[in-house]
């Protein structure tokens, strides 16, 4: 076979498999949606009032989904869009979700709705980037995707046109997206495990579909990917430098033995009293009890925490907290530190003051494997959320000009090699790599 020959073959070939895979892509990103276009297609924009009830629960719906924390610029009109949310690949700007008829869901139908919801997919037929969390909301009933349609139909109209999306090339375009989607995303409404209690699946269904909890909770390679739509394991949240600790291990945040009364406190006030320990919601997790959490029924709140206990194994497998003791420094410099920035509020010994200031001495943020978010919380302060069961709740400083790298890499140190700890040191190269967060 002559050169020449030999050529044309390997590009025929090239040609080939190229269509194939395209063909593949579009086909994976098209998978689900069925005769939802043509439902699209013949469905109008909702111009009848729902009822109470519906109106009802479609906000509280919308609470559950956090929706306003995303889609209101700060200082903005609630769900007129408009915030940037960093991402490794660039910003990305939420959309306007008020009914307005140019810039909003006005010319949107509740098939559209739902195609978004449910398959990441404009009402356009464009791709939806997935910082738009679908990958979970596709979890979501057509019913409560309706829901939400109708009390988003209810708001106020407010004209803010969409914002482009300033992303890196080839993130910024749709063939990126589709082929991320046919690697990552694949539709489905939640499937009720018959084996399970009702409380236990309507758990299940809010962690993982409105709740969006793998969204943050989740590690991501370097596409943005995660290993499964049901990951929890725990993951350093792009950009923002905090760690959402695994939901699965009872080292980070799991919740196996601890008693669902103790999990619906922490979800619905932001701190709980264990056993004379206070636990404290703070950093991301602070707002997502402050816009979402505290705002959900106790009896959501109780299958979530039915449903939280089942991931992963009780704490007796993992190594037992340290008791308060005599403290063994790991240098004279971050021993002084603590006393002279730290030991007026958590104690001598790391014991900290009940009801009001966590203890440091077996607290298992101080010893979690990803030194983040010590790194975040010293530098920033340490706010629980103010919410009902909480109003007025204590707080911590933030000591950003305070602590240089050096100074910050010996405190944490400290505290993750006294009273028992044996955690990993912190270096100011740790600290340099979690001080910057790109959070607006």
């Amino acid at each position: 076979m002559s050169g020449r020959r030999v050529r044309r073959w390997v590009l025929a070939s090239v040609v080939v498999i190229g269509a194939l895979a395209a063909a593949v892509v579009v086909a994976l990103n098209l998978r689900g949606e069925g005769d939802l276009s043509a439902e699209i297609a013949a469905a109008q924009p909702t111009t009848q009032p729902a009822s109470a009830d519906v109106l009802a629960r479609g906000a509280y719906l919308a609470r559950a989904g956090n929706c306003m924390a995303c889609h209101t610029a700060r200082g903005g009109e609630p769900y007129a869009g408009g915030r940037g949310i960093d991402t490794p690949f660039g910003t990305v700007y939420s959309s306007n979700l008020t009914p307005d008829e140019q810039t909003g869901l006005g010319r949107w139908s509740a098939p559209a709705f739902w195609r978004a919801m449910h398959h990441g997919r404009s009402a356009d037929g464009r791709l939806l980037v997935p910082a738009f969390p679908y990958t979970s909301t596709t979890q979501v009933s057509r019913a409560d995707s309706d829901a939400i349609y109708a009390y988003l139909r209810s708001l106020p109209p407010v004209s803010q046109p969409a914002r482009p999306h300033d992303l890196r090339f080839p993130f910024n375009t749709q063939a990126a997206l589709a082929v991320w989607r046919a690697l990552y995303f694949q539709p489905g409404e939640f499937q009720p495990d018959a084996a399970r209690s009702a409380e236990w699946n309507r758990g299940a269904y809010l962690v993982q579909g409105l709740g969006h909890c793998n969204a943050c909770h989740a590690h991501r390679n370097a596409l943005g990917g995660t290993t499964g739509p049901l990951d929890l394991g725990g993951g350093l949240i792009p950009v923002q430098n905090w760690y959402a600790p695994s939901l699965t291990d009872a080292r980070e945040a799991g919740v196996a033995d601890w008693t669902e009364a103790e999990i619906v406190a922490l979800l619905k006030t932001g701190v709980v009293d264990r056993h004379g320990a206070l636990e404290v919601a703070s950093g991301p997790m602070g707002e997502v009890v402050l816009r979402s959490t505290q705002h959900l029924s106790d009896a959501d709140l109780g299958a979530m925490a039915v449903y939280l206990k089942t991931l992963g194994e009780p704490q007796a497998t993992a190594p037992a907290p340290a008791e308060p003791g005599p403290a063994a420094p790991a240098d004279p410099h971050g021993a002084k530190l603590y006393t002279d920035h730290c030991a007026s509020c958590h104690g001598e010994r790391g014991e900290g003051v009940a009801g009001a200031y966590p203890p440091l001495a077996g607290n298992r943020a101080v010893t979690m494997a990803v030194p983040a978010n010590l790194v975040r919380i010293v530098l920033e302060g340490g706010f629980a959320p103010a919410t009902a069961g909480n109003p007025r709740p204590y707080g911590m400083p933030p000591f950003a000009q305070t602590f240089s790298n050096d100074d910050l890499a010996a405190l944490l140190t400290h505290l993750r090699r006294s009273w028992g700890h044996r955690a990993e040191a912190v270096t100011p190269v740790d600290v340099t790599r979690y001080r910057d967060s790109g959070v607006r």
